[in-house]
């Protein structure tokens, strides 16, 4: 088989590789690549198999699917490495076609979830790519963060036990002196932070823990021991703070990619609800019989209705 024709538009295939994922990392005001130097046809043949053809296109599109490291092969090697993984395709297809194997109920039934799922995803694409440009990724930061004040952090460590006796001891003996780092390898249930950390539980805010234990925590003052053990559903802390500090609202270029999936499921959301509104949804019982709620009478007003 020979693929110096192929190998002549390596230059467009490669330069037309984009992502098919259901959204493009790049937003869609961003400036767009430059256009490749050599003009290709998608439709140009670059093998066949029992007449069935495989085009530019088909390469184009297997490209995309392949991880960035396989990207990174020279085209002489990755363009005839596709067409032969797609001569193998068709010709796997084709055999199955002839055996009817998609007449089987499960083939059937798994084709149609694949390509209804293709379909859902395609109209996804097409609703919420638009809205994810630049301008929009920034006004969601400018409302959902840099509006919001810095927020204190404190940096603590903690020792846990399950009985409030073992807690009080080890506060005795943190009061004399004793190594806070020792006792936590020594005592804490907590082996996460208590195993090589010395129950150093890092920075965190008000938010990331239990609010019986940040109710505590955020009262205290930096080098302080907790004198009263800690009760929460874990068991009893003793805590020493480290220190605090008020921490920066992060830049939006550090936030881009979580706003940016906080916007898709946003988006998605809003589509969703809206295709809903233009259905009609029924929900069936056990017995197959719809699942009605009567609307409220007079007679019997909703629940919650004023009175």
């Amino acid at each position: 088989m020979r693929f110096s024709r192929s190998l002549l538009v390596c230059t467009a295939l490669l330069g037309g590789l984009s992502s098919v994922t259901a959204f493009p990392a790049q937003a869609a005001d961003a400036p767009q690549a430059a256009p490749a130097q050599v003009a290709a046809d998608p439709n140009m043949v670059l093998a066949s198999v029992n007449d069935q053809k495989i085009t530019l296109g088909d390469v184009q599109r297997a490209a995309a699917n392949l991880p960035p490291e396989a990207r990174q092969l020279q085209p002489s090697v990755i363009i005839p490495l596709l067409i032969n993984q797609l001569i193998d395709q068709k010709a796997i297809q084709l055999q199955a076609e002839k055996e009817k194997l998609g007449d089987k109920p499960s083939v059937k039934a798994a084709m149609e979830a694949a390509a209804n799922n293709i379909l859902q995803n395609a109209y996804l694409e097409e609703q919420v790519s638009p809205k994810l440009t630049d301008n929009a990724l920034k006004a969601y930061y400018q409302e959902h963060y840099a509006s919001k004040k810095p927020e204190e952090e404190v940096h603590a460590r903690h020792i846990l036990v399950d009985s409030q006796a073992k807690a009080e001891s080890i506060i005795r003996q943190l009061n004399k002196g004793a190594n806070f780092a020792k006792l936590a390898s020594s005592f804490s249930t907590d082996k996460a932070s208590g195993g090589t950390n010395g129950g150093d539980l890092g920075w965190f805010k008000r938010g990331d823990m239990i609010p019986d234990f940040s109710n505590v925590v955020f009262t205290m003052k930096p080098g302080s021991i907790s004198q009263t053990p800690v009760h929460t559903q874990y068991g009893w802390h003793v805590i020493q703070v480290l220190g605090t500090r008020t921490a920066p609202v992060p830049s939006f270029e550090q936030l881009h990619d979580q706003i940016r999936r906080d916007m898709i499921r946003q988006e998605v959301r809003q589509v969703v609800d809206a295709a809903e509104k233009q259905a009609h949804i029924v929900h069936y019982d056990a017995k197959g019989q719809p699942i009605t709620t009567p609307a409220p009478t007079a007679a019997q007003p909703a629940e919650g209705a004023a009175h």
